[in-house]
């Protein structure tokens, strides 16, 4: 099953990269000349250069975020601990068409919610949000929003899953918040960091519904993804080899972003870590 569901698949998108095919008729043998127009491509520079952005946005903006909201709402433990939790969900549940059109409505120039908060601080003229200059930002806050339930729940799962002894232990040695946070909290949700900030990068680099629905990569191309670029050259353009070296290109960045991201994570030499909870273990 994993075969045929994911291996060949892979093994046979490799082979069209190296063919000139339109999708019909017969798919004609070129070699790398997909690859190498595809690395002189300017065109695929800025969808990666925006995925890269939207994975950066994730980790540095949507995260942090996500796990202030996660610790307070551990905190309340009442009735209301659950009504918000629901309530900062209720973005992921909704169709992702609802989603874009909520906010082409909100950031429509004319009548829109943003307008009208400008106006209100007393901008004047019409400032189009998905214009030129500005689309590419107002599209990385629609998937920072977006996806922020996602986040924050994995987050609140991780805190709920640390053993409330520690944080006694902690607070009869007098530890502050801040402290228990930074040395208790951080280093016990390590594993759950790990994951969360993979899958974020993951989902940065193969945002295509959102994107598409709200601005289909214009105007020009300055909101371009990889996967909406991948589709507008397989199914637009009808390069069909072309948008499977784009795709054959994804998956090795995936990749690479996971080793890297498993190396970054991993822990220390066990001999040297052991020695030093041993030394601490004998210093205490």
């Amino acid at each position: 099953m994993f075969f045929v569901a994911i291996l060949a698949p892979i093994l046979l998108s490799i082979y069209y990269s190296l063919t000139e095919y339109s999708g019909l008729g017969e798919a004609v043998f070129i070699g790398l000349k997909n690859y190498i127009d595809l690395f002189q491509d300017p065109v695929f520079w800025r969808a990666l250069l925006n995925s890269l952005l939207l994975a950066v946005g994730f980790v540095c903006i949507q995260h942090p975020i996500a796990i202030f909201v996660a610790l307070k709402l551990d905190k309340l433990q009442r009735r209301s601990e659950g009504l918000l939790r629901c309530i900062y969900f209720i973005p992921n549940v909704i169709s992702v068409a609802v989603i874009a059109y909520l906010w082409k409505f909100i950031y429509n120039p004319n009548f829109g919610l943003l307008q009208k908060i400008l106006e209100f601080f007393g901008y004047e003229g019409k400032f189009n949000a998905l214009g030129s200059g500005s689309a590419i930002w107002a599209v990385l806050v629609v998937l920072i929003w977006h996806g922020f339930g996602w986040g924050m729940l994995i987050y609140y799962t991780g805190i709920k899953n640390i053993d409330p002894v520690v944080y006694e232990a902690a607070a009869i040695d007098g530890a502050s918040g801040k402290n228990t946070f930074f040395y208790i909290t951080l280093p016990l949700m390590k594993p759950v960091i790990k994951y969360n900030v993979t899958l974020a990068i993951i989902s940065a680099l193969k945002q295509m519904e959102t994107v598409y629905l709200l601005t289909n990569g214009g105007p020009g191309n300055e909101t371009q993804f990889l996967a909406t670029y991948l589709y507008k050259q397989a199914f637009s353009s009808y390069k069909y080899g072309y948008g499977n070296a784009i795709s054959v290109v994804f998956i090795a960045i995936c990749l690479l972003a996971t080793v890297l991201l498993n190396r970054a994570f991993a822990e220390r030499d066990g001999k040297k870590g052991g020695k030093r909870h041993a030394k601490a273990a004998l210093e205490r």
